[in-house]
């Protein structure tokens, strides 16, 4: 096999890769893992779905808290303290923006909020419309200087029962726990338990062809590491799951960022998903607790709300770091992203790291390389004999193939050994898509010059330009045996064709195959030139 049969072939795998993507997103189906889950736990989930007031419509707020950390700008609403806005202060709106993305916001085109409360006999947030009014000290909190965690108390009493609604912040942290502290002196037992909940309007999973981005729900349990439960998921069926040791997560992912509810220390929490009107819900239930006269009882769970950090994320729950999807070749993406990041800590450019990368992964594969050009010198030396061999038997095919075979092992040449660097090419380069598509660091990096993000395509396009001119060169510096009209036409417009797909890449991973490409022009210029002196190099 030739380089240009190889380019046709990367053609293909590149195609047929970009299609599997975009059909993962717009399918994504989900219930038959829900049926496993369920089947190997051990209690029955409850049905949460239509424990609540199924009324979206909200009781009017008194006012909301402001909580400022180094990370985080937060709005509590105080009817029934909910998380209503969550800004990233670290992190633009736009590239080059003074405005923060906002994660968390409740506004009337897109609601995406936070809730959590108590139910069950004795719980408060029974009804959409008659919730808690808490009391507060304060309209706003912040972290100051040197403090390392701040705690926001919220008291509500009724029947004899006193509620304290605590949300804690740390320095640093997109996590922040939010627990309940109730006691009882209403003369009787008091039952009570926990929900935690992500509500928001049920919305396409968006992306394209070449940038596949992904919105909805995902979960985790003890038999489901990390799981995708889209909108379309929640409209088909309600998702409803028990964590039987009380370890996993439900959460709202999308492009760089993710928002996740953790039980903390609940055994028998369950999982659940359901649809009001145009909003979707995905969260977690904690069981009911029973407070005698004179007692109290304490849930917590903790809130993540930022972007996908992998390392913060592993530490705050289990598993909760594979938000960051890196798809089927995960072993490969992990261990490419873990070293992208290694680099970039000494150069402190994505885009010299991307380039290092390439080096790396290239050098790595220089002994495959050359043994591929050598193959391929070795299978073109052979094609005068292989000609009068099939001129000599005719279409005895079983008699062609035998001989052929004794020829290769006589001559000793691998027919194969220019596909096997062709075989390792494409995975690293679906995974490190993967790597560059997932990790949020390289969200409005710049590289340099007209560069501004490399997580975002080129606005003027000189490097799909030249990474197609590179591709010609390479085209144009192979020797080939291809000899029908059809097959040479294809193979000078696979250029063309690689250079519009690459139009609409982001700018790290078109830098990554642009580098790659002048690593192979410098490779295959110094191998021609060795074979040449051993005459196995001939056009």
């Amino acid at each position: 096999m030739d380089s240009q049969r190889n380019i046709l072939l990367i053609a293909l795998a590149l195609v047929s890769f970009l299609l599997f993507q975009q059909w993962q997103v717009a399918k994504n189906p989900a219930p038959q893992a829900v049926e496993q889950a369920q089947s190997s736990s051990t209690l029955p989930a409850p049905s949460f779905a239509d424990e609540l007031d199924p009324a979206p419509a909200q009781q009017a707020s008194a006012k909301t808290v402001t909580v400022t950390t180094d990370v985080l700008t937060l709005s509590i609403d105080t009817v029934g303290g909910d998380v209503i806005n969550a800004d990233l202060n670290q992190y633009s709106n736009e590239l080059d923006s003074a405005d923060p993305f906002v994660l968390l916001k409740n506004e009337s085109g897109h609601q995406f909020i936070a809730q959590s409360g108590l139910v069950g006999p004795q719980g408060i947030d029974l009804s959409s419309t008659n919730r808690p009014a808490y009391s507060v000290s304060a309209d706003s909190f912040t972290l100051a200087d040197g403090q390392d965690e701040l705690r926001i108390p919220m008291t509500f009493t009724a029947n004899g029962l006193e509620y304290t609604k605590t949300f804690i912040v740390k320095r640093g942290s997109y996590a922040l726990d939010v627990e309940y502290d109730i006691v009882n002196k209403s003369g009787n037992n008091a039952t009570l338990g926990m929900y935690a909940h992500l509500r928001q309007n049920l919305m396409d999973a968006g992306g394209s062809i070449t940038m596949p981005t992904y919105r909805g729900g995902a979960y985790s349990t003890e038999d489901t590491r990390y799981k995708k439960y889209s909108f379309d998921d929640m409209q088909d069926r309600n998702l409803s799951l028990n964590l039987v040791d009380g370890q996993g997560w439900a959460a709202m992912i999308q492009h760089y960022f993710a928002t996740a509810w953790i039980p903390r220390d609940e055994p028998g929490t369950s999982l659940y998903t359901r649809v009001i009107g145009n909003l979707g819900d995905i969260g977690v239930r904690m069981p009911n607790k029973t407070i005698a006269n004179g007692d109290s009882t304490h849930f917590k769970a903790t809130l993540w709300v930022g972007p996908k950090l992998q390392d913060q994320m592993a530490e705050v729950a289990p598993n909760l770091d594979l938000v960051v999807d890196y798809g089927w070749l995960w072993f490969i993406a992990k261990p490419l992203h873990s070293l992208l990041s290694f680099i970039q800590s000494f150069v402190s450019n994505w885009g010299v790291a991307i380039i290092c990368l390439t080096f790396i992964v290239r050098g790595a594969m220089y002994p495959l390389t050359k043994a591929q050009y050598t193959s391929m010198a070795k299978m073109r030396m052979l094609q005068p004999k292989l000609q009068a061999m099939r001129e000599r038997i005719g279409d005895d095919r079983q008699r062609m193939s035998q001989e052929m075979m004794e020829l290769y092992k006589k001559e000793k040449v691998n027919p194969l050994g220019g596909c096997l660097p062709l075989v390792l090419q494409m995975p690293i380069f679906i995974a490190l898509y993967w790597a560059l598509m997932e990790s949020v660091e390289l969200r409005h990096s710049p590289f340099f010059g007209w560069i501004a993000d490399l997580s975002a395509q080129d606005p003027y396009y000189i490097l799909p330009l030249l990474m197609g001119a590179s591709m010609f060169m390479i085209q144009k510096m192979s020797p080939t045996t291809v000899t029908d009209p059809m097959q040479q036409k294809i193979m000078t417009f696979m250029p063309v064709m690689f250079t519009f797909f690459f139009l609409f890449f982001p700018s790290g991973l078109v830098l990554y195959w642009l580098v790659s490409n002048i690593v192979t022009l410098i490779q295959q210029t110094l191998i021609y030139k060795a074979l040449e002196k051993k005459g196995l190099h001939s056009k």
